[in-house]
């Protein structure tokens, strides 16, 4: 019987052990998508406790301690943080087979060196070790991005931020970029005049643009872009149930803009146009400057709405959504492409039933500018776990070119989770591993070594055109 969480943990055959260990575990990590907040890379902060960093806003282990019965109070309440711990502790038994499981005792082993299983009885010495730890320089979070050999963060920004820590953070040479991702979620809901206007109100104040009509509208978003681009960004990305592409003209998003900026609400083909308009510019935009856009698509957010006005979005009541997705997608798409205004593009998906529409749907505008041009992203929050992410590499293996795949991110708020990183790349290489020994890949290991480097690293670092000082993995020996 093997040992739980030892060094081949997940990898079946020698020559898995033997990709992993000589050419994926060494390699680099860049997280080109997380919600780590840059105020705390900024400070460099060092958390008071295992709670602060591992629980505060990690709304997969809030849901988790619901589910086994836990009272809110342990989750985001008044509790403290060590009783929040204990809870989630008594909670971790329960999660076998889900990954948070595997999660939990892979970021106690790499980043506290904790081989002891967490539970109830163990709880209190593992939260003692690992806070005194954290309380040292070596575990203050710009060391923590060391200690996981992490190159580089895009972290996820709203257009009216005002990129003061990014600016900080680069001020201080900090050796690692730090580089914000422009997420205009906010600037095209029109779901609720209200918001929408006090959203236009901060984008007035942040420009110091006087907003009366759609065009100033997007000249104020215009100029948030440019700033963006100025601080370093190259990447844009949005949270959407679905891609909008309804036919509009110019008058009609001129007129739906004058009767929302009015107060008064929209419809739901008003909305559409004007979401559709939104995701066009700021697509062309995108392309102008070559950056790379991210679609997230999929998810149905804030099912509860007793918990989302009691605690706000973000805090773990959201869920799968069956939205139609291929036509509109690829309709927005072709209007791109055809007007060759399409950029490089990452699609991600949350329902695991589009996963054969995603595979197919990238080949579709791969016209060979450039190598994967339009990406399908990594399996993706409920589904980035061992099942998810198998199915993702295999529809993506069967439909295009899993070695122009540019891999994995961490989606996340912790700066714990960087071993999802290894998750991944245990589990490419135990697919790969699997097929060559038994005979359905040529037993080269060098070359399949070389091409889960470039799906580990390689590819997401040309694909992003990021120049980083890194020297690459040197292969050696496995210990098998």
């Amino acid at each position: 019987m093997k040992q739980f969480l030892d060094e081949n943990f997940l990898l079946k055959t020698a020559t898995a052990q033997r990709l992993y260990q000589e050419y994926a575990k060494d390699m680099p990590i860049i997280d080109y998508h997380c919600h780590l907040p840059p105020q705390q890379i900024a400070d460099d902060t060092q958390f008071d406790n295992l709670t602060q960093v591992w629980l505060y806003g990690d709304h997969y282990k809030w849901r988790a301690m619901r589910t086994n019965g836990i009272h809110e109070s342990f989750c985001t309440g008044n509790k403290t943080d060590w009783e929040k711990f204990q809870k989630w502790a008594e909670t971790v038994p329960y999660t076998l087979r889900n990954p948070l499981y595997h999660w939990t005792h892979l970021e106690l082993k790499r980043y506290f060196d904790i081989n002891d299983i967490l539970n109830g009885d163990t709880a209190r010495r593992i939260y003692d070790e690992c806070t005194a730890k954290l309380q040292t320089p070596e575990y203050s979070v710009r060391n923590l991005l060391r200690k996981m050999n992490v190159s580089l963060v895009c972290t996820t920004d709203d257009p009216v931020d005002s990129l003061e820590y990014h600016q900080k953070i680069k001020e201080d040479g900090f050796e690692k970029p730090i580089l914000p991702a422009f997420r205009p979620d906010n600037a095209m809901n029109v779901s609720s005049a209200e918001k929408f206007n006090a959203y236009v109100n901060k984008l007035s104040a942040v420009t110091n643009i006087a907003i009366s009509s759609f065009d100033d509208f997007l000249y104020a978003l215009q100029n948030r872009h440019d700033f963006f681009a100025s601080m370093g960004c190259g990447v844009s990305d949005h949270g959407l149930e679905e891609i909008y592409a309804e036919d509009f003209t110019g008058s009609e998003i001129d007129a739906i803009f004058t009767k929302v900026h009015g107060g008064r609400e929209l419809n739901e083909t008003e909305q559409r146009k004007f979401k559709s308009a939104m995701l066009i510019h700021f697509a062309e935009w995108d392309w102008e400057k070559g950056w790379v856009q991210q679609f997230h698509l999929g998810a149905l957010r804030n099912n509860n709405s007793r918990m989302l006005q009691t605690l706000g979005p973000d805090t773990g009541w959201d869920s799968i959504g069956d939205f139609s997705q291929g036509k509109a997608l690829a309709k927005f798409l072709d209007k791109l492409d055809s007007n060759n205004k399409l950029a490089k593009t990452v699609l991600y998906n949350l329902n695991p039933a589009d996963n054969e529409l995603m595979a197919t749907m990238i080949g579709n505008f791969n016209d060979g500018s450039a190598a994967g041009k339009i990406q399908w992203g990594s399996a993706w929050w409920f589904l980035d776990q061992r099942d998810g992410m198998t199915k993702q590499i295999n529809a993506l293996s069967n439909m295009g070119l899993l070695s122009k795949f540019i891999g994995m991110l961490t989606d996340s708020r912790s700066f714990l989770s960087f071993p999802r990183h290894e998750y991944f790349r245990r589990i490419l290489c135990d697919l790969f591993g699997d097929e060559i020994e038994n005979g359905e890949l040529p037993n080269d290991v060098k070359w399949v070594g070389k091409v889960i480097q470039d799906i580990c690293f390689n590819n997401n670092r040309d694909y992003f055109n990021w120049q980083l000082d890194v020297q690459p993995a040197v292969s050696k020996p496995a210990v098998v």
